[in-house]
């Protein structure tokens, strides 16, 4: 009972026709395409890549938890 709203960058795969024909399927999906060179979601992949590479990469981790 709830839409999503997806914001992606430009890059055309999100926008094929294989990808038009599912969100078609899926009515309640939208998305939402932010301008290109947007300096706030490239500081957000550069925030997540130091995460990854700094924290998850480098830790043992027992257990999900």
């Amino acid at each position: 009972d709830r839409d999503l709203h997806v914001i992606l960058d430009n890059v055309s795969s999100h926008k094929s026709r294989e990808v038009q024909k599912w969100l078609g399927r899926h009515p309640r999906v939208s998305f939402h395409f932010v301008p290109t060179y947007s300096s706030w979601l490239n500081m957000v992949e550069i925030f997540f890549n130091l995460v990854q590479s700094k924290v998850v990469a480098r830790g043992t981790f027992p257990s999900k938890a």
